[in-house]
């Protein structure tokens, strides 16, 4: 049995978190860290910081704070040997190198998204970019979300536009001309493929990939309703994770 602290434990995703992995058969919720109290301890011990634990006594860090606490936990991680479990999306160029530092020193896996579904979705992107002449993803969201695009969809169009070109299919090329207000078209994340960031309240995380041939499309469509659609991707990482360094990107090798 693995023992976890999670930091970002008063909050929304990390109470989920809380409750769901506390269920599992090989975690044992050992600490919820957070600058605030949490709602509900679930029977975990509380700390303002990781530095307040005993490192000796925590064997993987679940983070799913901010760009900088999760930049905060990879240090303190590759400083004690203690693996890590990263959901934090956003991060600047210097944060992720400050991940890829810690990876060299102790176990880390960082996913933009632990929920299988999306997971999967993507793989199935994959699968059938080479196939059609154009495509574009919609994301949406709550409106609490910082960032945008999120980090599902840049992951998305990155792997499709990999796809299309292993398949020999140039970068798409836009096919609107004229636009009455910038940005009307989306963004361009990679050779093309364009994404759309949608923030309501009430939505908690959704995509829409959307593909198109003369005469027919296909649309690859994932709902997360609730957080606790994240919590068996992070069970499964805690689980398959080495217990040697390196950085692992992703959970899709965990599906193998």
């Amino acid at each position: 049995m693995r023992r976890v602290a999670i930091v970002g434990g008063a909050g929304r995703m990390g109470q989920v978190m809380a409750l769901g992995l506390g269920r599992s058969d090989d975690v044992f919720v050992a600490a919820l860290v957070d600058t605030a109290h949490p709602r509900e301890l679930f029977g975990a011990h509380y700390a303002t910081s990781l530095d307040d634990l005993d490192a000796t006594e925590v064997d993987v860090v679940v983070d799913f704070s901010t760009p900088a606490g999760a930049v905060h936990s990879a240090a303190w991680c590759a400083e004690h040997a203690v693996a890590l479990v990263l959901g934090a999306t956003g991060l600047s160029d210097e944060q992720r190198r400050a991940i890829e530092v810690a990876g060299q020193r102790t176990s880390v896996v960082m996913s933009s998204n632990f929920s299988l579904g999306a997971v999967l979705s993507e793989r199935f992107a994959v699968t059938a970019a080479r196939f059609f002449d154009r495509v574009e993803i919609i994301e949406l969201h709550h409106d609490s979300k910082v960032d945008a695009p999120s980090g599902t969809s840049i992951s998305a169009a990155h792997a499709i536009a990999q796809a299309r070109e292993r398949a020999g299919r140039p970068p798409l090329v836009e096919p609107t001309t004229r636009t009455s207000v910038a940005g009307a078209r989306g963004a361009d994340v990679d050779q093309g493929v364009v994404v759309h960031s949608v923030r309501l309240p009430g939505l908690v995380a959704h995509q829409e990939i959307l593909f198109a041939s003369p005469g027919e499309g296909l649309t690859i469509r994932h709902d997360s309703y609730d957080r606790d659609s994240f919590v068996r991707g992070v069970d499964l990482a805690i689980r398959s994770m080495s217990t040697s360094p390196g950085l692992v990107l992703g959970i899709d090798t965990f599906l193998e």
